[in-house]
């Protein structure tokens, strides 16, 4: 039996919203929710990364979780901190 290749999704989710319902897919992601201005930064940021992927030559699922990382806050995405105990 052939071995399954691994396929990667971004997933974006826009918390706020103006009453209007958006859903945008790619390549490589799906962006649902948000207002208009929060939908289209997200919208950016995942074409940015992608455009970035490609310029390594590679797809998603072929970088670590730290070269996403990497890739991700070229971008202007942060990871949140971690709540104080």
């Amino acid at each position: 039996m052939a071995k399954k290749k691994r396929k990667a999704v971004l997933l974006g989710v826009g918390l706020d919203s103006d009453g209007h319902k958006r859903l945008t897919t790619g390549e490589n992601f799906t962006l649902v929710g948000g207002s208009a201005e929060t939908h289209e930064v997200m919208t950016e940021k995942a074409i940015k990364i992608n455009e970035k992927l490609k310029a390594k030559g590679k797809q998603l699922e072929e970088v670590s979780r730290e070269e996403l990382d990497d890739i991700a806050h070229a971008v202007g995405l942060h990871r949140p901190n971690p709540p104080r105990k």
